[in-house]
């Protein structure tokens, strides 16, 4: 067999195994694996017994994606990509928003459309549902499913976006009936409006209250909620973004009484804190993201739903509005309420380091988990596996070769996106990609991404086995 690639020397890891092995890529596909291979003509590259992780797969982030409050996304298709890849990612799944009155298919088009030409990573679609006509929810949801857009995000807050509870049942339904995932934001929309009002009325405007609008409770009675209108409904959904002791134990409950019942959490849950929104000169406003971080002791607890199976998916949720900006953080000008700060906070880059270092090389969690978390289960839940997520025969070569000594403070300077600043600045961390593959192509080597802007190519989900209901009713 002749390759166009080899690498030898490293220590191969999946979800289930470590072997030390030679990979062997043609046509951009994994080919071979073996103790060792023949050379031929192959380009060789030495992994010097470092870590090879499948690319990472980052099934949450916002790329630019079309805003209702008059903000507008830092990072296109080019720069947030270009940032995927410096951190080890090679496959993003953002979302496609549909604006109400309009179509799900008008907005894959104009997303299609945002994203050609573009994008240095591979990359498949979410929808984003704000609007469930009875023609989304008989016609364009099937349709969509069908044709490789099998998952859909519903919000129970914002009030551009959020669905009430029969919209909700409505799509949890169609999603059942075809086969496709649910994803679902979970907090109580007029708690929150209710905090929000009430600490307006009392001058506590600043940053740090976005925190206190949003406490752990609200997370939890509208997790409960999506828990409850999922078994309601027999199908699997996934709470995305899980922030909170409270919500983390309705989702373990719910797990326990046999419900398929998905988890996601993210970076900004297990290194940051509500203290960062306290910051002079509207600096706090960097980290105002929903839900908010919480406290030190929260933080272990999304330590511990990373071990124990709480979580399947690690994503960074990557929203890149700009700090210094009219169009970013200061929308309203830095003497506004916290309830007009774009929220969300940048993370594409640093999401893959950050876990590897914190979690894997401090011993936190396994290599195993690691890949679990960040690359095999999303592909998995969003019907992008065994192409991606995954090193194995016939799998899309996309790899990651970890240089697990090199000690990285964290700065704003080093990293590829588009956005003024990250939340992570200054962190010492240890371990960062040294090379990155994207089928079967070097798009990341010494510190410099070699990729050619609009070689990304639109991977198609299929049926995603993970959301089978389980007709236990």
């Amino acid at each position: 067999m002749k390759f166009d690639l080899i690498i030898r020397g490293g220590r191969v890891a999946t979800a289930t195994d470590v072997m030390t092995c030679e990979i062997g890529i043609a046509d951009g596909r994994i080919m071979a694996m073996a103790e060792k291979l023949d050379t031929g003509t192959a380009q060789i590259i030495d992994a010097g017994g470092r870590w090879i992780t499948p690319g990472g797969v980052d099934a949450h982030c916002h790329l630019d994606q079309p805003s209702t409050d008059g903000s507008r996304a830092a990072d296109d298709f080019f720069t947030g990509t270009r940032s995927a890849i410096a951190g080890g990612t090679t496959t993003v799944i953002p979302f496609a928003f549909q604006f109400r009155g309009s179509s799900l298919d008008a907005a894959v088009t104009d997303y299609h459309e945002r994203a050609s030409g573009k994008a240095l990573t591979d990359y498949s679609f979410h929808l984003i549902v704000t609007d469930p006509t009875t023609d989304v929810i008989q016609r364009e949801m099937p349709a969509m499913i069908r044709n490789g857009y099998p998952s859909f995000k519903m919000y129970m807050t914002y009030n551009s976006m959020k669905l009430n509870d029969r919209q909700i049942l409505e799509v949890l339904a169609a999603a059942r009936e075809n086969q496709g995932m649910a994803m679902i934001h979970a907090e109580n929309s007029d708690c929150i409006s209710w905090l929000t009002d009430q600490l307006e009325n009392a001058g506590k405007i600043e940053p740090r209250y976005h925190a206190a609008s949003r406490p752990g409770p609200v997370e939890r009675e509208a997790t409960h909620r999506a828990v409850t209108l999922s078994e309601l409904v027999d199908v699997p959904i996934l709470i995305v973004h899980v922030s909170s002791k409270e919500a983390v134990e309705e989702i373990r409950r719910a797990q326990g009484r046999g419900l398929r019942i998905y988890a996601e959490t993210c970076p900004q849950y297990l290194f940051l804190t509500e203290s960062d929104l306290d910051q002079p000169d509207f600096e706090g406003a960097k980290c105002v993201c929903s839900p908010p971080p919480r406290d030190k002791a929260n933080q272990q607890v999304i330590w511990d739903g990373l071990c124990n199976g709480a979580f399947q998916v690690f994503s960074s949720d990557h929203a890149p509005t700009r700090f210094d900006d009219p169009e970013g953080k200061k929308l309203k000008g830095e003497k506004a309420s916290f309830r007009w700060i774009p929220n969300g906070i940048p993370g594409i880059e640093t999401r893959l380091p950050l876990l590897f270092s914190e979690g894997v090389l401090k011993g936190r969690i396994d290599i195993h988990t690691f890949v679990s978390l960040t690359a095999t289960n999303p592909a998995k839940i969003y019907g992008l596996h065994p192409r991606k997520g995954s090193i194995a025969i016939g799998s899309d070569a996309d790899l990651v070769i970890w240089d697990d000594e090199r000690e990285v403070t964290i700065s704003n300077d080093m990293l590829h996106h588009n956005v003024d600043y990250t939340p992570y600045e200054g962190m010492a961390i240890r371990g960062w990609p040294d090379t990155v593959i994207s089928r079967g192509e070097v798009v990341f080597a010494d510190d410099t991404v070699t990729a050619n802007k609009g070689r990304g190519i639109f991977v198609p989900g299929s049926l995603p086995t993970a959301a089978v209901p389980s007709k236990r009713f």
